[in-house]
């Protein structure tokens, strides 16, 4: 059984749908130990409580250092014992020693297809806005692991969505949290629930 950890910042859409992936068979082999978020606020937390699974809260802004504030983080993740870390939209840079510590074991979705619209001030909608400001008729999302990099680790999924036209930033970041995001994030953990993914280099072989 694959215990994983998601981590989460916001309302925690993909969230959702991994719990739904799990209860519906779609993720198999796995169970979802425990949420993680840096806001208190975040929805993604009532999303936990309702589902049933342990959640807390880390915050930086609760700690006098950010030294600190990374020890703690490090030692709420550790608590669960997970053998996969999900961040689905954990806006918080990851601390080096955690990054080393789950090194190949730990995820991230990007909503756009990486190496475009990627790295730093690349997040949430200004992915769309930068996409539509370049008028690519081609945009979608990336499930990949985490290095030292930003949304620089090898990549395990990627699905296309197609721009259309009139699109606003919030309408893009619909459709491709709808038509890639919510398919391919499931589909990355069940991957690795099953043993079918592996890191050779810079990339990852999937056995089908």
């Amino acid at each position: 059984m694959l215990k994983i950890v998601v981590m989460v910042s916001g309302g925690g859409t993909n969230l959702q749908a991994i719990i739904d992936g799990v209860r519906d068979g779609k993720i198999t082999n796995t169970e979802i130990a425990g949420v993680i978020s840096n806001n208190r606020n975040a929805y993604a937390l009532k999303r936990a409580e309702e589902n049933g699974i342990p959640s807390c809260c880390v915050s930086p802004k609760d700690y006098e250092s950010r030294e600190i504030f990374n020890r703690k983080l490090l030692e709420t993740v550790d608590s669960f014992a997970p053998d996969l870390i999900v961040l689905a939209g954990f806006l918080v840079v990851i601390p080096p020693e955690m990054i080393e510590k789950y090194r190949n074991r730990m995820i991230n979705i990007h909503p756009s297809l990486i190496p475009s619209f990627c790295g730093k001030g690349f997040y949430g909608l200004k992915v769309h806005e930068a996409a539509l400001e370049r008028g690519v008729k081609v945009v979608g999302a990336t499930v990949h692991f985490v290095d030292e990099g930003t949304d620089t680790g090898p990549i395990i999924l990627q699905k296309a969505v197609e721009v259309q036209q009139g699109d606003t930033p919030e309408v893009l970041q619909r459709r491709v949290m709808e038509q890639a995001e919510w398919i391919i994030l499931p589909r990355a953990i069940d991957l690795i629930a099953g043993g079918k993914v592996r890191v050779e280099g810079r990339k990852t072989v999937i056995e089908e």
